[in-house]
């Protein structure tokens, strides 16, 4: 049985989109039968080819810390509908497609957890709508990257086969992620690739996003840095709380990009996962403990 209620909403260009809502849950120790207090939700966005299911660890927790939580399938991955114009698969648009839902659900504002794309897409939140966002964990992203990590990601998004089975699923996505991963297991490959891959009617396996999501990053048009790109950095951290969490493996937001960030925005939280690259899964233990932490200072 899931923890969570499946939502559908429409963008303001008509696509049906897909979140998961998880219930506040009682704080640790709190009497039974008490009220939850209210808290701000928490927004949780992923990556460039993932979805909602990359947070169904991380969401569950956070959700009995006492705050809902709303993890979503980004326009073209997952649940969501797939855009007939790949230039739409932009941070101005998701960022919308966030507004859009919050306006839905009534929520005026928000803590937001972002993955890599997903915190792109807060950042963007930030600098459209900076009153949705109340505060920021950016996960192993910022605005100014790595051109080695971007480089590995074109070489393998949107670039999929179809699959005969899902061992070969969980094959490729430890091939892709090993270097990010050393630890994980066999279980963790096979886990993975269940929420990587979809199946069709015929048996074979597809990746669970539109291939033309990539095109921005295969042409060139995802730049490493901007100016743009700092900028909304620097708004987010001067007025809101930040919490970057970083991989110490990372090959996308290595350190010295890390660095930058700390230079610019002082007051940013950081924390960095041992033995782990391009993206904490956020369960790891030092991300749980400082995101936890975190969340506690926020409203």
């Amino acid at each position: 049985m899931s923890n969570y209620t499946e939502l559908s909403f429409t963008s303001d260009d008509g696509l049906r989109l897909y979140a998961r809502d998880y219930a506040a849950g009682a704080p640790a120790g709190a009497p039974a039968g008490m009220p939850i207090p209210a808290r701000l939700p928490v927004i949780c966005i992923h990556g460039l080819t993932r979805n909602s299911s990359d947070f169904d660890e991380f969401a569950p927790i956070v959700a009995g810390l006492g705050r809902r939580v709303l993890a979503l399938d980004v326009r073209g991955r997952g649940h969501s509908e797939r855009d007939p114009n790949p230039d739409n698969y932009n941070p101005a648009v998701y960022a919308g497609d966030v507004a859009r839902l919050m306006a839905d659900l009534g929520i005026g504002r928000a803590v937001f957890v972002g993955t890599s794309m997903g915190g792109l897409i807060t950042m963007t939140l930030a600098a459209q709508h900076l009153d949705l966002v109340a505060a920021a964990v950016l996960n192993d992203i910022g605005p100014v990257l790595s051109e080695k990590g971007l480089a590995r990601i074109a070489g393998y998004a949107g670039k999929a086969a179809a699959l005969g089975s899902w061992d070969a699923a969980a094959d490729v996505v430890r091939d892709i992620n090993l270097c990010a991963f050393p630890d994980n297991s066999d279980e963790d490959w096979r886990k993975w690739a269940r929420r990587a891959f979809e199946q069709d009617g015929e048996g074979r396996l597809a990746p669970r996003y539109d291939p033309n999501i990539a095109i921005a990053l295969q042409t060139g048009k995802l730049r490493p840095t901007s100016l743009a790109a700092r900028m909304a950095f620097r708004r987010l951290a001067k007025q809101r709380p930040v919490l970057l969490v970083r991989g110490e493996l990372s090959d996308l937001l290595e350190a010295r990009q890390a660095d930058w960030m700390r230079r610019a925005a002082p007051d940013m939280q950081y924390v960095e996962v041992p033995n782990v690259g391009h993206a904490p899964m956020l369960t790891e233990p030092a991300a749980l403990d400082a995101i936890a932490s975190f969340l506690a200072t926020v409203p």
